[in-house]
C-alpha cells in the first residue's frame, strides 16, 4: 500500500494506492468549524444532492446510470467532529480492470456531477433548489429527527451530552433540529450550498489500485470548479470545561420496558500519549466486553443491568458508560459503577487485563485493512487529527504501562448522571 497526497490551491487530493480491493471508493470531503445553526442545512444538503441532480433529475435516473455504471454505489453523510462540521460524498465503483476502459472516469464525473450539478430552479434573478426535490429531502430529514426519540439507546447518550454542557460542541445533535428545519427553504438552502462551494475546506481521498497521474487528471477535470483558497485547519480537539464537584443527576421518564442509563465522565488535559493509546486501554479494561470490570461487578456479580460498556471519545476529552437496567437498580448500579473507577485509580486491575486491552487494539488495528472505508477513515484521521500510522500506533500501544493507566484514572472525573426511566419497570 502507497499513499501520497497531493496540495493544490483548493483542495488536498490523498492517493491510496492498494491491489487489495477490485473496486476504487473515491469520498469528498467539505468541512468548517462547527456551528449548531448549520447542521440541520448540512443535513439538508446531503439528502439533496444525493436525490437528484440537472442531469439526472430523479431518483430513478440516477439509478439507472448507478447501473450503467456496473452498479456504482453513492452516498452521502454529515457528522460531527470535533470542532468540525464534516460533510461527504461517496462513490465505490469496479476497478476498470473488471468492466471496460473510461468507467474510472465516467464514475468520478457521476460523483462530481451530483455534488456540483444539482437540481435547480431559475425563477427571474433568483437560484433555488427544485422544489419537488426539496420537500423529499426535508420530509426524510424531517422524518431522521422525530425518530431519534424513538431510539432510546441514542437518546439518553444525546440527552446526557446536553445536560452536562449544553450548548458545547458535543451536545448538539448530529442529525439536526426541526426548529432550524422549519426555517429553511429552496432558496436559503441553495445560498448555503454555495457558501459550501466557496468557504469549506475541501479533501478529496482515492483508494484503489489507480495509476496516481491518471488520477490526478481526472480529479483536476472535475473539481475545476473549485477557486477558493485551501485555508489551514485547525485542531479538532475540544478541551470541555472543569467538571463538577457534584455530579448532576437527571432523571426522565419515557415508555419504555427498559431503563437506560448513561453516566458522563470528563477527562483533565491529557497527553497527546493518554488520549491517544492510554484511554483505549483503560476503557476496555473498564468496560470494554465481557472480561471488563463493569461486567462481571455489575452484571455478572449483581445482575443489575442487561448490558454495560464505557466508550471513549478522545476528540471531546469525554468519556460514557452506558447500561440497560431496571430503574429500581438505579442507586446501587451508579454506586458499582463509581466503585469501580475508584478501583481503577488504585490500581486494582491485572496485567492480563492490560494485555487483553492491547490484544483487542491491535486486533481492530488489522481490520481496518480490509475495508476501503475503514482505511480511508484512518488517514483522514491523520490528515484531520493528526493520528499516527498503523505501524506507529502497534509500536505506541505497546508501551502503555499499569503506571500510565493509574496516572490517567487519577483524571477521569464523573460530572453527569442521567436515567431514561422505562415507565413500565418496578417502583422503587
Amino acid at each position: 500500500m502507497k499513499y501520497k497526497k497531493i496540495s493544490t490551491y483548493s483542495y488536498n487530493l490523498h492517493i491510496i494506492k492498494t491491489n487489495k480491493f477490485k473496486t476504487v471508493t473515491v469520498q469528498v470531503n467539505f468541512k468548517r468549524k462547527l456551528k449548531k445553526e448549520e447542521i440541520t442545512y448540512r443535513n439538508m444538503i446531503v439528502n439533496m444532492l444525493c436525490e437528484s441532480t440537472s442531469i439526472y433529475p430523479s431518483k430513478r435516473l440516477m439509478t439507472i446510470q448507478t447501473e450503467n455504471l456496473y452498479d456504482l454505489g453513492y452516498r452521502g453523510m454529515n457528522y460531527i467532529s470535533g470542532k468540525y462540521n464534516v460533510m461527504n460524498f461517496a462513490a465505490t465503483f469496479l476497478n476498470e480492470d473488471y468492466t471496460e476502459k473510461g468507467m474510472l472516469d465516467e464514475s468520478i464525473k457521476f460523483l462530481a456531477d451530483l455534488i456540483f450539478k444539482p437540481n435547480i430552479e431559475r425563477k427571474r434573478n433568483e437560484i433555488s433548489f427544485n422544489n419537488d426535490n426539496f420537500e423529499l429531502a426535508y420530509n426524510l430529514l424531517k422524518d431522521n429527527i422525530i425518530s431519534q426519540k424513538e431510539n432510546p439507546d441514542g437518546y439518553s447518550k444525546t440527552r446526557m451530552l446536553e445536560y452536562m454542557e449544553p450548548n458545547s460542541n458535543h451536545s448538539y445533535r448530529a442529525v439536526g433540529y426541526l426548529e432550524d428545519l422549519e426555517k429553511i427553504d429552496s432558496k436559503k438552502l441553495y445560498k448555503y450550498y454555495e457558501s459550501i462551494l466557496n468557504s469549506d475546506i475541501l479533501d478529496i481521498f482515492v483508494i484503489g489500485n489507480v495509476n496516481e497521474r491518471h488520477i490526478k487528471k481526472v480529479i483536476e477535470n472535475n473539481f475545476s470548479n473549485i477557486k477558493t483558497f485551501k485555508k489551514p485547519s485547525e485542531s479538532h480537539f475540544i478541551t470541555p470545561k472543569r467538571h463538577r464537584l457534584i455530579p448532576k443527576v437527571v432523571r426522565e421518564q419515557q415508555k419504555i420496558n427498559q431503563s437506560k442509563l448513561v453516566l458522563g465522565y470528563k477527562i483533565d488535559k491529557m497527553t497527546n500519549f493518554e488520549l491517544r493509546y492510554v484511554l483505549t486501554v483503560y476503557s476496555y479494561i473498564l468496560g470494554g466486553g465481557p472480561d471488563s470490570k463493569l461486567f462481571k461487578t455489575v452484571r455478572e456479580d449483581n445482575s443489575l443491568c442487561y448490558y454495560i460498556s464505557s466508550v471513549a471519545q478522545p476528540l471531546n476529552s469525554i468519556m460514557t458508560v452506558r447500561a440497560g437496567i431496571n430503574k429500581k437498580d438505579f442507586k446501587k448500579t451508579v454506586s458499582l459503577i463509581r466503585k469501580e473507577t475508584i478501583n481503577m485509580r488504585k490500581g486494582k486491575f491485572t496485567d492480563d487485563d492490560i494485555i487483553k486491552a492491547k490484544i483487542t487494539y491491535i486486533n481492530s488495528l488489522k481490520e481496518l485493512e480490509d475495508s476501503p472505508d475503514s482505511l480511508i477513515s484512518l488517514y483522514a484521521g491523520i490528515e484531520y487529527l493528526g493520528s499516527d500510522n498503523l505501524s506507529d500506533r502497534l509500536k505506541k500501544i505497546n508501551k502503555v504501562s499499569r503506571e500510565d493507566v493509574i496516572k490517567l484514572a487519577s483524571k477521569i472525573h464523573l460530572d453527569t448522571v442521567y436515567l431514561l426511566e422505562g415507565e413500565d419497570n418496578e417502583e422503587e
